[in-house]
Protein backbone atom coordinates (compact mmCIF):
# COMPACT_ATOMS: atom_id res chain seq x y z
CA UNK A 1 0.00 0.00 0.00
CA UNK A 2 1.21 3.36 -0.73
CA UNK A 3 -0.02 5.03 2.05
CA UNK A 4 2.27 2.74 4.09
CA UNK A 5 5.13 3.14 1.76
CA UNK A 6 5.78 6.43 2.36
CA UNK A 7 5.99 6.00 6.41
CA UNK A 8 8.66 7.51 8.33
CA UNK A 9 10.80 5.40 10.71
CA UNK A 10 9.42 8.10 13.43
CA UNK A 11 5.89 6.87 12.25
CA UNK A 12 7.03 2.74 13.25
CA UNK A 13 5.92 1.19 16.46
CA UNK A 14 8.01 -1.28 18.11
CA UNK A 15 7.33 -3.55 21.09
CA UNK A 16 10.38 -5.21 23.26
CA UNK A 17 9.95 -8.08 25.15
CA UNK A 18 12.44 -8.25 27.43
CA UNK A 19 12.06 -9.42 31.21
CA UNK A 20 16.41 -8.18 31.80
CA UNK A 21 15.61 -5.09 33.34
CA UNK A 22 18.88 -3.19 32.20
CA UNK A 23 18.74 -4.93 28.42
CA UNK A 24 14.89 -3.85 28.23
CA UNK A 25 15.93 -0.09 29.25
CA UNK A 26 18.84 0.08 26.80
CA UNK A 27 17.36 -0.86 24.22
CA UNK A 28 14.03 1.26 24.58
CA UNK A 29 16.14 4.24 24.95
CA UNK A 30 18.75 3.16 22.01
CA UNK A 31 15.74 2.86 19.63
CA UNK A 32 13.50 5.75 20.93
CA UNK A 33 16.83 8.02 20.09
CA UNK A 34 16.93 6.66 17.05
CA UNK A 35 13.86 8.07 16.05
CA UNK A 36 11.23 4.87 16.66
CA UNK A 37 7.91 5.00 19.09
CA UNK A 38 8.94 1.39 21.72
CA UNK A 39 6.97 -0.13 24.02
CA UNK A 40 8.35 -2.67 26.68
CA UNK A 41 6.85 -5.41 27.89
CA UNK A 42 8.62 -7.31 31.16
CA UNK A 43 7.34 -10.82 30.44
CA UNK A 44 5.22 -13.11 27.39
CA UNK A 45 2.36 -12.84 28.76
CA UNK A 46 2.49 -8.77 28.80
CA UNK A 47 3.72 -9.50 25.49
CA UNK A 48 1.04 -11.19 24.06
CA UNK A 49 -1.62 -9.05 25.64
CA UNK A 50 0.25 -5.72 24.06
CA UNK A 51 1.37 -7.05 20.43
CA UNK A 52 -2.61 -8.54 20.18
CA UNK A 53 -4.33 -5.31 21.71
CA UNK A 54 -2.10 -2.76 19.44
CA UNK A 55 -0.85 -2.06 15.92
CA UNK A 56 3.07 -3.10 15.85
CA UNK A 57 5.86 -3.06 12.94
CA UNK A 58 8.20 -5.15 14.60
CA UNK A 59 8.37 -7.18 18.23
CA UNK A 60 11.46 -7.52 19.63
CA UNK A 61 11.17 -10.91 21.20
CA UNK A 62 13.80 -12.49 24.02
CA UNK A 63 13.63 -16.18 24.54
CA UNK A 64 13.83 -16.92 28.28
CA UNK A 65 10.75 -15.15 29.56
CA UNK A 66 8.67 -15.02 32.71
CA UNK A 67 4.40 -16.13 32.38
CA UNK A 68 5.68 -17.51 28.69
CA UNK A 69 8.64 -17.81 26.78
CA UNK A 70 9.42 -16.54 23.35
CA UNK A 71 7.95 -19.67 21.39
CA UNK A 72 5.41 -19.37 23.12
CA UNK A 73 4.59 -15.35 22.59
CA UNK A 74 5.34 -16.15 18.69
CA UNK A 75 2.91 -18.94 18.11
CA UNK A 76 -0.10 -17.09 19.66
CA UNK A 77 0.83 -14.13 17.52
CA UNK A 78 1.31 -16.06 14.11
CA UNK A 79 -1.92 -18.26 15.41
CA UNK A 80 -4.09 -15.04 15.75
CA UNK A 81 -2.77 -14.17 12.43
CA UNK A 82 -0.52 -10.99 13.58
CA UNK A 83 2.22 -11.02 10.74
CA UNK A 84 4.20 -8.14 11.97
CA UNK A 85 8.30 -9.12 11.51
CA UNK A 86 9.84 -10.64 14.88
CA UNK A 87 13.47 -10.77 15.66
CA UNK A 88 14.51 -12.76 18.20
CA UNK A 89 16.78 -11.87 20.55
CA UNK A 90 18.51 -14.36 23.21
CA UNK A 91 21.32 -15.69 24.36
CA UNK A 92 20.89 -19.14 23.20
CA UNK A 93 22.83 -19.90 20.00
CA UNK A 94 22.21 -23.33 18.89
CA UNK A 95 21.56 -24.17 15.65
CA UNK A 96 18.18 -25.91 16.66
CA UNK A 97 17.17 -22.51 18.40
CA UNK A 98 17.87 -20.55 15.87
CA UNK A 99 15.86 -23.17 13.52
CA UNK A 100 12.95 -23.27 15.96
CA UNK A 101 12.59 -19.64 15.81
CA UNK A 102 12.37 -19.70 11.81
CA UNK A 103 10.18 -22.64 11.54
CA UNK A 104 7.31 -20.60 14.59
CA UNK A 105 7.30 -17.68 12.10
CA UNK A 106 10.36 -15.78 13.67
CA UNK A 107 12.39 -13.39 10.57
CA UNK A 108 15.66 -12.90 12.39
CA UNK A 109 17.09 -14.39 14.80
CA UNK A 110 20.20 -12.04 16.83
CA UNK A 111 22.39 -13.74 19.76
CA UNK A 112 23.61 -11.44 22.85
CA UNK A 113 25.58 -9.57 23.01
CA UNK A 114 25.38 -7.75 20.32
CA UNK A 115 26.44 -4.71 18.85
CA UNK A 116 23.38 -2.22 18.67
CA UNK A 117 24.50 -0.71 15.49
CA UNK A 118 24.08 -4.68 13.93
CA UNK A 119 20.75 -4.19 15.49
CA UNK A 120 19.74 -1.58 14.02
CA UNK A 121 20.21 -2.41 10.70
CA UNK A 122 18.58 -5.64 11.36
CA UNK A 123 15.44 -3.43 12.93
CA UNK A 124 15.54 -1.23 9.62
CA UNK A 125 15.69 -3.79 7.31
CA UNK A 126 12.92 -5.74 8.96
CA UNK A 127 11.13 -2.61 8.98
CA UNK A 128 11.54 -2.29 5.01
CA UNK A 129 10.46 -5.73 4.44
CA UNK A 130 7.56 -5.33 6.80
CA UNK A 131 6.45 -1.98 4.70
CA UNK A 132 6.38 -4.14 1.37
CA UNK A 133 4.69 -7.57 2.76
CA UNK A 134 1.72 -8.99 1.83
CA UNK A 135 -1.43 -9.25 4.05
CA UNK A 136 -2.07 -12.80 4.83
CA UNK A 137 -6.05 -12.34 5.32
CA UNK A 138 -8.16 -10.63 2.42
CA UNK A 139 -11.61 -9.63 4.13
CA UNK A 140 -15.31 -7.92 2.69
CA UNK A 141 -17.69 -7.50 5.25
CA UNK A 142 -18.20 -10.87 7.14
CA UNK A 143 -16.03 -12.77 4.43
CA UNK A 144 -12.39 -13.52 5.32
CA UNK A 145 -9.86 -15.27 2.65
CA UNK A 146 -6.94 -16.77 4.71
CA UNK A 147 -3.82 -16.97 1.92
CA UNK A 148 -1.44 -19.11 4.21
CA UNK A 149 -4.37 -21.87 5.24
CA UNK A 150 -6.31 -21.80 2.29
CA UNK A 151 -9.16 -21.02 4.16
CA UNK A 152 -12.82 -19.18 3.37
CA UNK A 153 -15.13 -18.58 6.29
CA UNK A 154 -18.15 -16.12 6.44
CA UNK A 155 -20.21 -15.35 9.24
CA UNK A 156 -18.04 -17.72 11.00
CA UNK A 157 -19.05 -20.58 8.32
CA UNK A 158 -16.48 -22.54 6.71
CA UNK A 159 -16.50 -22.67 3.27
CA UNK A 160 -14.67 -24.68 0.78
CA UNK A 161 -13.82 -24.35 -2.61
CA UNK A 162 -11.98 -25.65 -5.37
CA UNK A 163 -8.52 -24.20 -6.24
CA UNK A 164 -9.98 -21.77 -8.96
CA UNK A 165 -12.45 -20.97 -7.22
CA UNK A 166 -10.09 -19.78 -4.59
CA UNK A 167 -8.05 -18.53 -7.16
CA UNK A 168 -10.89 -16.21 -8.24
CA UNK A 169 -11.89 -15.41 -5.17
CA UNK A 170 -8.91 -13.74 -4.04
CA UNK A 171 -8.43 -12.08 -7.25
CA UNK A 172 -12.40 -10.07 -6.46
CA UNK A 173 -11.14 -9.61 -3.10
CA UNK A 174 -7.48 -7.64 -4.62
CA UNK A 175 -9.51 -5.81 -6.62
CA UNK A 176 -12.21 -5.23 -4.22
CA UNK A 177 -14.79 -2.23 -5.69
CA UNK A 178 -13.25 -2.62 -9.09
CA UNK A 179 -15.37 -3.95 -12.17
CA UNK A 180 -12.95 -6.99 -13.83
CA UNK A 181 -14.11 -7.75 -17.41
CA UNK A 182 -13.85 -11.37 -18.09
CA UNK A 183 -11.04 -10.79 -20.20
CA UNK A 184 -8.64 -10.06 -17.15
CA UNK A 185 -10.51 -13.04 -15.08
CA UNK A 186 -9.50 -15.55 -17.84
CA UNK A 187 -5.84 -14.92 -18.03
CA UNK A 188 -5.81 -13.88 -14.22
CA UNK A 189 -7.15 -17.26 -12.82
CA UNK A 190 -7.36 -19.82 -15.74
CA UNK A 191 -3.93 -18.29 -17.99
CA UNK A 192 -5.78 -18.01 -20.89
CA UNK A 193 -7.58 -15.63 -23.25
CA UNK A 194 -10.94 -14.95 -23.07
CA UNK A 195 -13.34 -16.53 -26.00
CA UNK A 196 -16.26 -15.05 -26.17
CA UNK A 197 -17.62 -18.41 -27.16
CA UNK A 198 -16.98 -19.69 -23.86
CA UNK A 199 -19.04 -19.66 -20.65
CA UNK A 200 -16.12 -20.80 -18.46
CA UNK A 201 -15.81 -17.36 -16.51
CA UNK A 202 -19.64 -17.12 -15.86
CA UNK A 203 -20.40 -20.79 -14.39
CA UNK A 204 -17.17 -20.28 -12.30
CA UNK A 205 -18.87 -17.19 -10.78
CA UNK A 206 -21.98 -18.50 -10.63
CA UNK A 207 -20.74 -21.36 -8.51
CA UNK A 208 -18.50 -18.97 -6.31
CA UNK A 209 -21.40 -16.82 -5.84
CA UNK A 210 -23.86 -19.70 -4.70
CA UNK A 211 -20.87 -20.53 -2.01
CA UNK A 212 -20.17 -17.46 -0.66
CA UNK A 213 -23.45 -15.32 -1.12
CA UNK A 214 -26.85 -18.09 -1.26
CA UNK A 215 -28.10 -17.93 2.54
CA UNK A 216 -26.53 -14.63 3.35
CA UNK A 217 -28.18 -11.58 3.87
CA UNK A 218 -25.87 -9.31 1.62
CA UNK A 219 -24.45 -10.17 -1.61
CA UNK A 220 -20.72 -9.38 -1.95
CA UNK A 221 -19.97 -10.74 -5.99
CA UNK A 222 -22.57 -8.50 -8.53
CA UNK A 223 -22.40 -8.53 -12.13
CA UNK A 224 -22.18 -5.63 -13.92
CA UNK A 225 -23.83 -6.22 -17.24
CA UNK A 226 -21.80 -5.91 -20.54
CA UNK A 227 -18.74 -5.00 -18.49
CA UNK A 228 -18.07 -8.18 -15.69
CA UNK A 229 -17.94 -9.22 -12.52
CA UNK A 230 -17.50 -6.80 -9.10
CA UNK A 231 -16.79 -7.72 -5.31
CA UNK A 232 -18.67 -5.23 -3.24
CA UNK A 233 -19.13 -5.31 0.72
CA UNK A 234 -21.97 -3.33 1.77
CA UNK A 235 -21.88 0.31 3.17
CA UNK A 236 -21.20 -0.08 7.22
CA UNK A 237 -22.26 3.41 7.53
CA UNK A 238 -25.41 4.43 9.51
Amino acid sequence: MAAYETRHETDMRILIVEDERKTGDYLKQGLGEAGFVTDLARDGIDGVHRALAEDYDLVLLDVMLPGRDGWQVLRELRQAGRSMPVLFLTARDQVADRVKGLELGADDYLVKPFAFSELLARVRTLLRRGQAREPDRLHAADLELDLLRRRVVRAGRRIDLTAKEFALLELLLRRRGEVLPRSLIASQVWDMNFDSDTNVIDVAVRRLRAKIDDGFEHRLIRTVRGMGYVLEAPDASP
